[in-house]
């Protein structure tokens, strides 16, 4: 059983108590014998945080918390990687942005409106197979900020409140998808936080899953693959056993990519095994309609994303054959991005040729899709191109791409 870090079991520990920040300052300065304003709030935040360790006050902060010393020094010496998932309140806003305002001039909200906001939900949702994130940001953000403001501003029963804010998260997690393919990443963050907050209002935890799992992909994506690992592992734990299969075996194939990014192949292949075992449990029970394009096509791309990473290129070669032989080519930019997949494989597989004309592709296809995924991707299949430069056809490919 992994342990907590000092940051995860002090904030775990106050918020039992239901003590602010501020008074968790208060009562280890009492514990202390020492002035009130001795130890402020914004340290408390650090230490909650990870940003200091306790250390001069490790023994006043377990005396005020009431937890033995040791426990709070065993979990100093834990290190953020080693730790058990954090709570999914690690990963909600700081402020509250989806606080009704105190006083609601705005028209009433009934069940239609939910419905009408959730269609439009599924729309961006089918759009962003066919149109990439640079050009879907604008309309996808404009979607969210009207679906906030009739939260905030209308008034609604409970029951149509939840539905509206499982609504809020579903589409903060497209939106937030669209603007990390826009390579906005810190808007896309920011985004998928508001969105784990709505859910997590909502008591929607497989909704809180999906979000935090596409937080811990961009995460992974951008170098942060610890946290991500972290952030992975947490989606799934806070998803639960009773999530649909098709839901836990997208979280399962994050996980395996974070271990993947890692370098930890061995936890990569275990995560990939419990995907597939759990997409066969998959017999049409009701679930949410943002697993629609969850299938074993997209689950065998990972695993031949997984294997390429790896350097496996004869497990991942015939995979990505037999899921490119039948995918949609109107989805230009997911196909783009399972080529760039392929043209690295057959790259270690030591076929320069054919690995340059699947990069012609991924060019081709790439050049009027504003994705800064496939843009990504482009680069690092020309820079993996680079050794058999004097091969002609990569030659050639590497002169018309520079």
């Amino acid at each position: 059983m992994r342990g907590e870090t000092a940051a995860q079991m002090i904030r775990r520990l106050r918020e039992g108590k239901g003590w602010s920040q501020a008074r968790l300052a208060r009562e280890t300065c009492r514990a202390a014998g020492v002035s009130p304003d001795a130890l402020g709030r914004q340290e408390i935040y650090r230490y909650e945080k990870g940003i200091r360790t306790p250390r001069d006050w490790l023994s006043f902060l377990a005396a005020a918390l009431e937890v033995p010393v040791t426990e709070l020094e065993r979990a100093a010496a834990t290190k953020a990687d080693e730790a058990a998932p954090a709570s999914v309140t690690d990963f909600l806003p700081e402020g509250d942005p989806l606080a009704p305002l105190q006083v609601r001039q705005g028209r009433r909200i009934g069940a239609g409106t939910v419905q009408d906001v959730q269609r439009r939900v599924h729309g961006l949702r089918l759009a962003d197979d066919v149109i990439a994130g640079g050009d879907l940001l604008k309309p996808a953000l404009r979607e969210l900020r009207s679906a906030v403001r009739l939260y905030r501003e209308g008034s609604h029963s409970e029951e149509t409140g939840r539905a509206l804010l499982v609504a809020i998260g579903e589409l903060a997690q497209i939106a937030g998808w669209i603007a990390s393919d826009a390579g906005e990443h810190e808007q896309a963050e920011k985004i998928y936080r508001l969105g784990i907050s709505a859910a997590h209002q909502a008591e929607d935890r497989t909704l809180v899953g999906n979000l935090l799992g596409s937080l811990a992909y961009q995460r992974t994506n951008t170098g942060d693959v610890r946290g991500g690992l972290i952030m992975a592992r947490t989606a799934l734990e806070e998803a639960g056993e009773d999530a649909p299969p098709r839901a836990r075996a997208l979280y399962l194939d994050r996980v395996a990519w974070a271990h993947t990014k890692a370098g930890e192949a061995q936890e990569a292949m275990r995560a990939l095994g419990e995907a597939g075992e759990t997409l066969t449990k998959h017999a049409g029970e009701d679930e949410p309609g943002y697993l629609y394009w969850v299938d074993r096509g997209e689950l065998e791309v990972m695993e031949a994303r997984v294997y390429t990473e790896l350097h496996r290129p004869l497990r991942a070669v015939p995979l990505l054959r037999d899921v490119l032989g039948r995918y949609d080519a109107t989805h230009a930019r997911e196909l783009a991005l399972y080529l760039s997949w392929l043209a690295v494989a057959l790259a270690d597989a030591n076929e320069p040729e054919e690995a340059a004309a699947t990069a012609e592709r991924v060019l081709t296809l790439s050049a009027d899709v504003a994705s800064e995924r496939t843009a990504e991707r482009s680069r690092v299949v020309l820079a993996r191109l680079e050794e058999y430069r004097d091969v002609p056809e990569v030659w050639h490919l590497l002169n018309r791409a520079a």
